[in-house]
């Protein structure tokens, strides 16, 4: 007790340093850390012994989709701490970390991920704060000791730098063209006006070494014609006008050589009908607001355009009648069964393509290949832009249970907790903008799935039906659009439009659902 009163700590402190705690001692010789503190030796002989420690575990930015490139740490959930005695002299006490400990918060380009940790011991450095954006996979992001090791004295490891953000590569500067004396322009006599002429004109008038400011034109918008030369002709052979000469060249300005240019062109020059365009001019700083792109938005952006130059869309739309759909989400709605249409979609999607497997396929760039399970891609609009979570093995699911999965799914995504199993893979994508008062649309597909089916807004529409006696009249339906979108390289437009029609007649039939 007169040793730990001493250091200023209590006895479980004391057997910190002495080395009983932890799964490791500290490395110092027990005989003489106990002769030392027998003897009333110094805190300063103590604090300066060398503490024997391993490499720290390094803590990597990780690839958490297959489409990441870089990530950005939004939030430390551990911190780096540093607890002290009652002498204000710190030892080591980073916080503990054990392994499946949520370490922090990653934005990747789908989702906010959480990265775990694989191992026990004390975070003992943080290389790269939270809120740095861009960082690269691979890139060292933070240390962790085991527990007993030193934290304060981690040094990062050399062959490892500290990360730095992505960068756009630098453009390379256009070497230098040599410099070519222009040559001099012809300079017309003070006075003449510049006239427009006809191919025709121009011919007759250098033939006969004649000028157009002699005469007057007279076609459309001031060009002189065929018919003006020709009258100038005949004013010369009367007598009447005279030849033009050549004004004597003025002298010559020693100039760089010139490549050999072509023959000089008559001596009237052609009109820039219509005149040279000049491009617009770029925004001026100040009247604009550059909005910051998340690693998500990109992403986005990048796929779709590559899909849409790179995958051959065909389109095909078809209506389709809810009214069986409604009355039965009705009769669930009265046994407290909350169901939406989205969700018949779905199914109904998914049990056409149990039918039809050769739409449950994709292409991955050497040829189309089948998929073993039916997963729904279903699209949901976040702050950060559009995310697809899947309902895996949907034609398996009952009505209810696709609800349950889709309204989990929905709150996760928009929350950012999406985990990567939940949003990679995929084999046929609905997106429905019916909640928005769309009534149709056509959806861009996301690869390297062939198909997306876009679903808008359920209206009203009057329609004449015939009774079992062929009586005509007028009925009320409910009608839903739905356009589905393919890859011609493996869903040709047979395929697509047979789909279509097994797909309406399920969603219409919801007993074909059950």
């Amino acid at each position: 007790m007169a040793a730990s009163w001493r250091l200023g700590c209590d006895s479980l402190l004391l057997r910190y340093f002495l080395g009983f705690r932890g799964r490791r001692s500290l490395g110092l010789a027990k005989g003489a850390v106990l002769l030392s503190v027998g003897r009333g030796a110094s805190w300063r002989w103590f604090h300066s012994a060398q503490w024997l420690q391993g490499d720290p575990i390094k803590i990597l930015m990780p690839s958490l989709s297959p489409t990441m490139e870089q990530g950005n740490i939004v939030k430390w959930l551990k911190k780096e701490a540093a607890e002290k005695c009652a002498l204000s002299l710190s030892f080591p006490g980073g916080e503990a970390v054990s392994a499946g400990d949520a370490l922090c918060e990653i934005e990747t380009d789908k989702a906010v991920v959480t990265l775990d940790a694989n191992d026990d011991g004390i975070l003992a450095k943080i290389v790269v704060e939270e809120g740095a954006k861009n960082i690269r996979l691979g890139s060292l992001i933070g240390l962790i000791v085991e527990e007993g090791e030193d934290w304060k004295h981690v040094e990062i490891p050399k062959d490892v730098g500290s990360p730095s953000p992505v960068t756009k590569p630098a453009v390379p500067c256009p070497s230098p063209e040599p410099q070519i004396a222009s040559p001099v322009k012809k300079e017309h006599t003070a006075g003449m006006l510049q006239i427009r002429l006809s191919p025709a004109a121009r011919n007759i008038l250098e033939k006969h070494a004649l000028n157009a400011s002699q005469g007057t034109a007279t076609g459309p918008r001031g060009i002189f014609t065929k018919e003006d030369a020709l009258n100038l002709v005949k004013l010369k052979q009367m007598g009447k006008i005279t030849e033009t000469r050549a004004a004597p060249a003025p002298p010559s300005i020693p100039t760089a050589s010139l490549p050999p240019q072509a023959t000089a062109g008559p001596s009237y020059p052609r009109p820039m009908i219509p005149p040279v365009s000049t491009p617009g001019q770029p925004n001026a700083v100040g009247t604009f607001t550059e909005i910051p792109a998340s690693n998500i938005r990109r992403v986005i952006a990048k796929r779709l355009t590559e899909s849409k130059s790179t995958v051959p869309h065909a389109y095909a739309t078809a209506d389709c009648d809810l009214g069986a759909v409604l009355k039965v989400r009705q009769d669930l709605v009265r046994d407290d069964i909350k169901v939406s249409v989205n969700d018949f979609i779905i199914k109904a999607a998914a049990i056409t393509l149990q039918q039809m497997p050769g739409v449950n396929v994709s292409w991955d760039g050497d040829g189309p290949k089948q998929l073993p399970s039916i997963d729904i891609s279903v699209a949901v609009a976040t702050d950060k832009g559009l995310i697809t979570p899947i309902i895996k093995d949907a034609a398996a699911k009952g009505i209810q249970e696709i609800a349950n999965s889709i309204k989990a799914l929905s709150k996760k995504a928009r929350d950012g907790k999406l985990l990567p199993e939940e949003y990679q893979g995929g084999s046929f994508s609905i997106s429905n903008l019916g909640m928005f008062g769309i009534d149709e649309f056509t959806a861009v597909i996301n690869p390297p799935q062939a198909c997306i089916l876009a679903v808008g807004r359920f209206r009203p529409v009057l329609r004449l039906t015939e009774d079992e006696e062929g009586n005509t009249k007028l009925e009320r339906h409910q009608l839903i659009t739905v356009t589905m979108s393919s890859d011609s390289r493996v869903v040709d437009d047979a395929l697509a439009t047979r789909f279509l029609e097994s797909f309406k007649a399920n969603l219409e039939n919801p007993i074909r659902l059950a």
